[in-house]
């Protein structure tokens, strides 16, 4: 909700500093808030805020080509480092430009700051120039937001924003900043002084719900952890429990999309992503499992399938620092409220504590049934043609080629490439995979790259593209440009809206309605427009040459790889059908659904 500045959430104290205008007291704010880095497109009602930046060195600008990109860069910092990212944009359409980066990074719990300027007070409300309802426009798609009317409440919000910001289950929020606030003389408030008062989500579980998690645990028979993006927002460290809690039990654990990274993808304890386009075994496991243990995940709609068929005969435990998560999409039958690192750290010191022994019986009859189901081999695709480059294999041969390096991060755009990198690419570690998950925003990857590479001089920043995405924010070329930075986009180039003509092919009779894209640019040429180097591959011979000059060039790169258009991303949970009846290949159609044996049925 909007929070009008005149009625104060948390006590503070002032300090001696006044006399600073209110672009000085943001600036002050951010420094001491510990940001470096900021993504903004100035505009008249910012120019203040950008006028004091000038006067600084603490804080380094970032200046996109379009607000919406620097939200994702903003989300790519924020994914990349666990740090809040931070925009500044400005009044009218550099705010609503910003409106699907928020709703993106509100989706998928991405800490974010917005700062976009207003006009001035006393024209609110009048229609002036480069005027909308920010906060009005933005309320559904922020954690929470801000309209700022008083100087002297400006360094108590901004400490307040970020606090919301990160805390509990992280979100974007925003805060809306007049001219005249911004040009008038207030007081400074310190961080330390202000003082949370009515936001304090959870963070240690009930010990009574960790006992009975423990019960639960104990008695399974064939249990599977399912974890998400939580996992990864909770830190480093709640993935290494993750780790070990696994590890010690002996569970299957599968992933989200945005929780790739959060167990190591080369264990043999891990089943492969979950979900529409997740491995046979984990959809398989998740169906038939008697013990569902969801930690940091938040049962949508790409992972659960139908709902009344979502996995019938398994009690559930959902561990979520949300309580609203908890029963919002799948009754479970112990919500567990809590940060995911202190609520595995419970957990695993009650269960050697008490030291519980799985029935290892059981446990091994479920991993057989398990490798039974990974002999299907779901992730197999056709290798045979020596001059049609496969989508799969090239992200296979992109991933084979860098996973030596000391540090990859991925970013995609969304559509086929983004499930195939999902499914080919593989994540040993959190905070290297950067994704549009729950919004599903195209044109998310490019700038995300930029958010990344500024957090990261020194990786390698690989955006994983289709050429219809990568239109989308293509701009942010210029951006790369500018500040030198040596990001890659590897396009999967089908000329089509891949995931579109995928649909229509096996839902709407192969009636491919707007979805071929005409009139692409040369990437080649465009990539040199802007000072980068381009490159292209039409053969599977071509790729590893390819691939291993684009990581050697010390420049932006595009790479367009030539793939197989007509080449569908499987294995894949139809709309409205249940985990087990899934489209394993291109033999199958969206009439019919495989079952655990692997028989076709219609």
């Amino acid at each position: 909700m909007a929070l009008r500045t005149g009625k104060k959430t948390m006590s503070t104290q002032e300090t001696p500093e006044s006399g600073m205008t209110g672009a000085a007291i943001m600036l002050k704010a951010l420094v001491d808030q510990g940001v470096t880095d900021i993504f903004g497109y100035p505009g008249g009602a910012v120019l203040p805020l950008y006028d004091e930046l000038f006067n600084q060195n603490s804080i380094r600008h970032i200046l996109v080509r379009q607000e919406g990109g620097a939200v994702h860069a903003a989300e790519g910092y924020a994914r990349s480092t666990g740090k809040v990212g931070v925009v500044l944009v400005t009044s009218g359409p550099g705010a609503t430009n910003a409106v699907t980066g928020l709703t993106d990074a509100l989706m998928d719990s991405i800490p974010l700051i917005c700062i976009s300027g207003q006009v001035p007070t006393h024209l609110i409300g009048n229609d002036a120039f480069q005027e909308c309802d920010t906060t009005g426009i933005t309320r559904p798609c922020t954690k929470h937001n801000y309209l700022v009317k008083d100087v002297n409440d400006l360094a108590r919000v901004m400490h307040e924003a970020f606090y919301v910001a990160q805390s509990g289950r992280p979100g974007p929020v925003l805060i809306d900043l007049p001219k005249d606030v911004a040009m008038a003389k207030g007081t400074y408030t310190a961080k330390q002084k202000v003082k949370p008062r009515h936001y304090n989500p959870q963070v240690k579980a009930d010990p009574a719900k960790i006992e009975q998690a423990v019960d639960m645990i104990a008695r399974a028979k064939r249990p599977i952890i399912y974890a998400g993006g939580g996992v990864i927002n909770s830190g480093p460290q709640a993935s290494k429990l993750l780790t070990e809690f696994t590890r010690l039990t002996g569970y299957p654990c599968t992933l989200t999309l945005m929780g790739l990274g959060a167990y190591p993808a080369n264990d043999k304890q891990y089943l492969g992503m979950v979900g529409m386009h997740g491995t046979y075994e984990s959809n398989m496991a998740m169906h038939h499992c008697d013990l569902m243990i969801a930690v940091g995940s938040r049962f949508d709609d790409r992972i659960t399938g139908r709902l009344d068929a979502f996995s019938p005969g398994s009690k559930k435990i959902h561990i979520d620092i949300d309580p609203s998560s908890i029963n919002k999409n799948v009754p479970v039958d112990l919500g567990v409220v809590g940060d995911v690192k202190s609520v595995l750290g419970d957990i695993l010191k009650v269960y050697k504590a008490r030291k519980v022994k799985p029935d290892q019986k059981a446990l091994k009859g479920w991993w057989q049934q398990i490798d039974g189901w990974r002999k299907r081999d779901c992730l197999s695709y056709d290798k045979s043609s020596t001059k049609i480059i496969k989508p799969q294999y090239a992200i296979e041969r992109l991933y084979e080629l860098t996973k030596k390096k000391k540090k990859v991060l991925i970013t995609t755009e969304v559509g086929q490439h983004q499930m195939w990198a999902a499914q080919h690419f593989h994540f040993n570690k959190p905070n290297r995979w950067m994704t549009s998950g729950g919004l599903g925003t195209m044109g998310y990857g490019l700038p995300a790259a930029v958010g990344a590479q500024i957090a990261h001089p020194d990786a390698l920043v690989i955006d994983i593209a289709g050429e219809a995405s990568i239109m989308m924010n293509i701009q942010e070329m210029s951006t790369i440009a500018q500040y030198r930075l040596p990001v890659k986009v590897f396009i999967l180039n089908n000329q089509y809206m891949g995931m579109v003509r995928q649909w229509q092919e096996l839902l709407h009779g192969g009636r491919y309605s707007e979805s071929y894209m005409d009139s692409l640019p040369d990437f080649v040429k465009l990539a040199e427009s802007f000072g980068g180097v381009g490159m292209r591959a039409t053969t599977p011979g071509e790729l590893d040459d390819l691939i291993k000059e684009m990581i050697a060039v010390d420049k932006s790169v595009i790479a367009d790889v030539c793939v197989d258009q007509m080449e569908n991303c499987f294995p894949m949970i139809p709309s409205g059908a249940a985990h087990n009846e899934m489209l394993l290949g291109p033999n199958d159609s969206a009439e019919q659904s495989v079952s655990e044996e692997g028989m076709v049925l219609v």
